[in-house]
């Protein structure tokens, strides 16, 4: 289980890096690294594998909205059944259970604010069980899945000559 979580890390860190590499990197055998990466995939550990990509970068119109949405849980499904309906919209990207003042964090993708608009009060609010939303747009990203997208950090280290 050691080396599975060594194996995610690296996978979660580039999920282009060969089972050669992860192999020589936890010093294991290259089959036993790919029917270990086959295992994580049957077992849904390995969900899926995706590139990240800086958007802004790509003449490609696209908003991004964050909508906060408050709604009465259900019995015996509490807030599973709505969260469900939700994420099953192809629009929405990301929906999280959340603490505080409402109960799930929705991300969203559309082509205009008028779509993510219409999206928000003609299907998500008029949903059941759903009391109110907030939504927000992004206006830009800087750092993204831990992955910072525009690093104008240059290197400060001091040149040493002997």
């Amino acid at each position: 289980m050691q080396n599975d979580k060594a194996i995610l890390e690296l996978l979660e860190q580039n999920a282009k890096i060969s089972t050669a590499e992860i192999a020589t990197l936890l010093n294991m055998e290259t089959s036993q690294v790919e029917q270990r990466i086959k295992e994580l995939e049957q077992q849904g550990i390995i969900t899926k594998y995706q590139a990240m990509i800086n958007w802004d970068k790509v003449d490609n119109d696209k908003v991004t909205a964050v909508i906060e949405v408050k709604i009465t849980p259900q019995r015996e499904v509490g807030f599973d059944a709505v969260a469900e309906r939700i994420f099953r919209f192809p629009e929405v990207t990301d929906v999280h259970l959340m603490s505080g003042q409402y109960d799930l964090l929705v991300f969203m993708e559309g082509r205009t604010m008028k779509e993510v608009s219409q999206f928000v009060h003609s299907r998500l609010a008029t949903m059941e069980h759903v009391l109110s939303t907030a939504t927000h747009f992004v206006l830009k990203t800087y750092k993204q899945n831990g992955c910072i997208l525009e690093d104008k950090e240059v290197n400060r280290r001091l040149v040493v000559t002997p």
